[in-house]
């Protein structure tokens, strides 16, 4: 717990040095509209085999906001993950999740993981 918060710390030190921390909390918030988005659409879309794409792309959109927005979607990714393994999710399960976040926080294309026949609205 120590070093993930302090990870945390680095993440939030770099991002604010970077550009200043108007634009990282901008950024943030961008980024956590990003997520939020792609939840909606996750929900929305009720779409079976698409759950790795709205991971991918919520933290691919956020991330290309800048240092902030990676940073919004790192945080609220591992507290989403860590909640619901918490609650007994398979780690298998947890392991792909947490895979198609952090490829789409890397700049990878989320589209990797959009299963057929997913509507183009998405």
């Amino acid at each position: 717990m120590k070093l993930s918060f302090g990870i945390l710390l680095c993440f939030l030190f770099l991002g604010v040095a970077s550009g200043g921390l108007f634009s990282f909390i901008k950024e943030a918030g961008q980024g956590t509209r990003d997520m939020w988005r792609a939840y909606s659409d996750m929900k929305e879309a009720n779409w079976i085999g698409a759950d790795k794409y709205f991971h991918a792309r919520g933290n691919y959109d956020a991330a290309q906001r800048g240092p902030g927005g990676a940073w919004a979607a790192k945080v609220i990714s591992d507290a989403r993950e860590g909640l619901q393994r918490l609650t007994g999710r398979g780690a298998e399960d947890w392991r792909q999740d947490q895979f198609a976040n952090e490829w789409g926080r890397s700049g990878k294309d989320p589209n990797h993981f959009r299963p057929a026949g997913l509507p183009s609205k998405y």
